[in-house]
């Protein structure tokens, strides 16, 4: 199982974010020290795009590329890495249900979505890539 990782599509500080990362499919950061943080997904790493108080959005298989691009007129603000075999969710996959899915793994595991980037170690990965896999279009599926 490859690592897997948890980030924020940013959307309570700019919606404009989440719709270009789920448009384009790839994962972005933005501003420092933030946007560094994509630097640490590895080609091949899961990739969960996260919205607050709506869940897991989409995943997909990182490029392991890290590319800039401007924000907000500033050059290289944004640090973003493309996401191969991109799915979107037909529902989001809740706070409560990621939560409730990790404990099946792990009793006493909680997760904290504050963050911009969070890694997920393998055995909570592998339930979670699967249970979004459930959510995605049958002939999509991976």
């Amino acid at each position: 199982m490859p690592k897997a990782y948890l980030i924020n599509t940013n959307m309570s500080h700019d919606p404009a974010c989440e719709a270009d990362m789920l448009q384009q499919e790839k994962c972005a950061a933005y501003g420092t020290p933030w946007k560094h943080k994509v630097s640490i997904i590895g080609k091949g790493s899961y990739v969960f795009l996260y919205g607050n108080k709506r869940g897991i959005l989409a995943k997909g298989i990182a490029s392991g590329i890290v590319e800039t691009a401007p924000y907000h007129g500033v050059p290289e603000e944004e640090y973003y890495m493309k996401l191969e075999g991109f799915q979107q969710l037909d529902k989001p996959l809740s706070a409560v249900e990621i939560r409730q899915l990790i404990r099946e793994v792990e009793e006493h595991r909680s997760i904290h979505f504050q963050q911009t980037l969070l890694a997920l170690q393998e055995p909570f990965a592998a339930v979670l890539w699967e249970a979004c896999s459930m959510r995605t279009n049958p002939e999509k599926r991976t």
